[in-house]
């Protein structure tokens, strides 16, 4: 009796044995990961529909060296409907700003933001409260700060090196 208890004691380790060994190899072969990265989602980004939206007060800001891009700009935004009191021009703080862009306040401003885009002739958008009037916070306005891709001669693109 004692004989066959010892035989499945040896039987057991055996097994055990074996299947550890088996175990070990497949995790330094890589066939098995204890734990895995999960597999990052890509998830597709909210689709913005333009919106003409002529209750924004809009400013035009010239940041190129060329005059009268902004006075330019702002007769095309109000040939598009918007009230001639509600769009001002005036120059930029700066000369080599490179693209133009159209900054909006609040989230729910984007849609006016690429509607003015359109307007004119497309522009980048940018979500900042750099322009957002101080003393009416809750002010509806959008900015449109020319780059030098709007002027007579604009910079060639450098290739990244």
């Amino acid at each position: 009796m004692r004989g066959w208890v010892v035989l499945l004691w040896a039987l057991l380790a055996t097994v055990v044995l074996i299947a550890v060994g088996i175990f070990g190899t497949l995790l330094v072969s890589g066939r098995v990961v204890l734990f895995p990265t999960p597999e990052p989602t890509v998830s597709p980004l909210p689709v913005v529909t333009p919106v003409i939206d002529t209750s924004y007060e809009v400013l035009v800001l010239n940041a190129t060296p060329e005059q009268g891009l902004a006075t330019q700009t702002k007769d095309v935004v109000v040939a598009a409907g918007w009230a001639e009191d509600t769009v001002s021009a005036g120059e930029a703080g700066s000369t080599d700003f490179p693209q133009t862009t159209i900054y909006y306040y609040l989230p729910e401003d984007e849609a006016a933001a690429a509607g003015l885009a359109e307007v004119i002739g497309g522009a980048e958008l940018a979500q900042s409260d750099v322009y957002q009037p101080t003393d009416d916070p809750e002010a509806k306005q959008l900015t449109i700060v020319i780059g030098l891709d709007r002027t007579a001669n604009p910079p060639a693109e450098t290739p990244a090196p």
